[in-house]
């Protein structure tokens, strides 16, 4: 269940505590074309991005969660239904990449208690998401490999976008202002907590997601199938 107006009604299986000992630093360096193109991909959207947001980092991460939870919700819904269509098991990838897409709906349902977006920025989100899942969708059909190695570079530099966030806290360009109470609840936070804690905890989630998507990737450019390799399940 999701937060209600009464408070915040999360069952404890839907709650977690993240792993802050990541690797936050990991980069996979682009070698193939494809990976080459899928990184510059991502470098090209990161301008006009900054262009925009500047140093606005919660409306930054709003629009940025908009787009980082599409992959996911994409790459599992074709899994499904190609396992519908096969009648085979997904080797539990379709829970995995459910379950990314879920935790990137988290964050920004949490930035939207930090950022309060203006209509114009509401705006750009519905032009951004129409475009990004349907550029995806396609993407996906044509070359998994490529699909998911382009979210491992976005992850990459959500990462450094959160990096810099945490910096202009620290800095007190951005006041640290108490935690929303859906971010306590659902990274299990103590009731303490800051917006630096939680940004803290979101960077996390994008290091694993960074991982998962790039082993996805790496397990199609072996000439395998997702399902032969064991999904990341239960981080989340």
């Amino acid at each position: 269940m999701e937060p209600s107006g009464s408070g915040i009604v999360f069952r404890p299986w839907e709650t977690y505590t993240a792993d802050l000992s990541i690797n936050l630093t990991k980069h996979h360096a682009p070698v193939t074309f494809l990976d080459k193109m899928a990184y510059w991909t991502v470098k090209s959207l990161r301008w006009p991005t900054d262009l925009f947001f500047q140093r606005r980092y919660g409306c930054r991460a709003m629009m940025l969660e908009t787009v980082a939870a599409v992959p996911g919700m994409v790459g599992g819904m074709l899994l499904h239904c190609k396992s519908l269509r096969k009648f085979e098991h997904s080797g539990g990838w379709i829970k995995a990449l459910i379950e990314e897409a879920e935790n990137e709906r988290m964050h920004l349902m949490t930035f939207m208690e930090v950022a309060k977006p203006k209509w114009y920025e509401r705006a750009l989100v519905i032009t951004v998401q129409g475009v990004f899942f349907n550029a995806y969708f396609l993407g996906y059909l044509i070359s998994p490999k490529f699909a998911h190695r382009m979210v491992g570079y976005l992850e990459e530099e959500a990462i450094h976008s959160y990096t810099e966030f945490l910096k202009e806290l620290d800095k007190g360009n951005i006041e640290n202002v108490p935690a929303p109470a859906i971010a306590i609840d659902y990274w299990r936070l103590p009731p303490n907590s800051t917006l630096r804690d939680v940004v803290e905890v979101v960077r996390a989630d994008e290091a694993h997601h960074r991982d998962v998507n790039h082993f996805a990737s790496d397990i199609h450019y072996q000439g395998r199938e997702l399902k032969e390799a064991p999904a990341p399940i239960g981080y989340h």
